[in-house]
């Protein structure tokens, strides 16, 4: 590979455990970075070396967090949130493409150009942050049940515009190059004043691999056309999101960039980003990037004093009357993931509650009477039919809409619960907006 990284002075933190691991895994990335391609132990060398700088890491990070403990430092649980997602995604995910490709050029590239940006990157601005030395990067980042639900999000979006199974890489992705990148950044604004901004980072041949097939393209190569069919495929991307986070959804474009990775560093380096996030396509990379500050979750409110008590107690109150006139949803399902997605996709305009057994469902019932209910068909010891066969004999229940959220799709299974008289049937492998589109035109249509 031919390129070397030299031990600096700025590295140092100043913690000598901490500086003997950095200078060893920069040490280990070198040897990666001049192995011989020709040389007939190559493979063998390479998986040794990959396999040793992955031990070293995982070794690294537990001692780190062991130290971070000890002097208990404020910034704890934000950078083990970081390792996590390093050593429980993205190193994991480098492996796999290593192991399906047979230790390609390419993948091996992917992962030492990964591995090393990250491992920079960390090093200069997290591990600083330790002993006061900056600032972290990642203080400000989206919550992780937002950060989930925008990753599903773009998932689908992947899979919907262009049938590509993606998978997480990162939630902390730093800006490290991978491949030939195409940057490409959209700033948004209101009339209040507030602006955010996305930057999408997608490797070449992920371009030439989707976009310029669908234009007829075979040479592989990036092109005028291709260009601005992305830009325009780009801006409907973001419009998509934007249909999902009602914030988006409120601002115009402004203005949008191509950009060279130099300038795209520079951002990263003078921005704190509330999304960050590093895709594998199966096709090629792909980032997410988002500088949005306001789309942070509102933080306690104001103090109560003698001079603002009225107006605050006021707007409590305020608060409270509209959150009492939110509809009430129960959700049964006996999948955790498919629970919290339904809350994440609901919560924002319904209060919602969550059971994942028929006994559960009449517990909640007789507790707090929803507006309607969605059921899976297929749950623990009584079934979804059964369940709606329990509400249906309950007189005080009997006239609580029920519509079937599940993934089944046999005409068998309708048969059976149409007798029961169910408000509808939707399926799960809807997009989810479509899914609550359903949702709000049922409560539309009893208004």
């Amino acid at each position: 590979m031919g390129n070397q990284f030299v031990w600096q002075d700025r590295f140092n933190i100043g913690v000598e455990s901490i500086d003997k691991e950095h200078k060893k895994l920069f040490s280990i990335i070198n040897r990666l970075l001049s192995y011989d391609k020709e040389a007939s132990d190559s493979q063998w060398v390479l998986r040794e070396g990959i396999k040793y700088f992955k031990d070293h890491a995982l070794k690294h990070f537990t001692k780190e967090e062991a130290y971070m403990a000890s002097i208990y430092h404020g910034g704890f649980e934000t950078h083990r949130r970081i390792h996590n997602d390093f050593r429980l995604k993205t190193l994991p995910a480098l492996e796999r493409e290593l192991e399906n490709t047979g230790y390609s050029p390419e993948a091996v590239d992917h992962f030492v150009g990964v591995c090393t940006g990250w491992l920079i990157g960390h090093t200069l601005t997290e591990d600083q942050a330790i002993v006061g030395k900056g600032v972290s990067r990642w203080q400000e980042l989206l919550p992780s049940n937002e950060q989930a639900a925008l990753q599903r999000v773009i998932v689908n979006l992947l899979d919907e515009l262009f049938q590509l199974n993606a998978k997480v890489l990162s939630e902390s992705y730093g800006g490290e190059r991978f491949g030939k990148g195409i940057y490409y950044r959209l700033v948004y604004g209101a009339e209040d004043g507030k602006n955010w901004e996305v930057i999408l980072v997608f490797e070449e041949k992920l371009l030439t691999g989707t976009v310029g097939k669908l234009l007829g393209g075979g040479a592989g190569k990036l092109d005028t056309m291709i260009m601005n069919a992305t830009r325009y495929t780009a801006r409907q991307f973001m419009t998509r999101i934007g249909e999902c986070f009602s914030d988006a959804s409120l601002y115009d474009v402004k203005s949008e960039n191509l950009l060279t990775y130099d300038q795209f560093q520079k951002i990263f380096e003078e921005n704190r980003l509330q999304s960050s996030l590093l895709f594998d396509t199966g096709e090629g990379y792909f980032a997410y990037c988002a500088i949005a500050p306001h789309l942070l979750k509102d933080k306690i409110g104001s103090g109560i004093e003698t001079e603002n008590a009225m107006s605050e107690v006021g707007n409590y109150l305020k608060k409270a009357d509209k959150e009492n006139q939110k509809k009430k949803i129960l959700v049964v399902d006996d999948s955790k993931f498919s629970l919290a997605a339904m809350k994440e996709l609901l919560e924002q305009e319904y209060e919602v509650s969550l059971a994942q057994s028929g006994i559960s469902a009449i517990q909640c019932i007789s507790l707090n009477r929803p507006h309607l209910i969605l059921l899976d068909y297929d749950i623990p010891i009584c079934d979804g039919r059964q369940v709606l066969q329990m509400i249906r004999s309950e007189q005080g229940f009997a006239n609580i809409p029920v519509i079937f959220l599940t993934g089944r799709v046999d005409k068998e299974s309708i048969l059976k619960v149409k007798p029961l008289n169910p408000t509808g049937y939707l399926l799960k492998t809807l997009n989810p907006v479509e899914i609550k589109k359903n949702i709000d035109a049922y409560f539309e249509k009893q208004k």
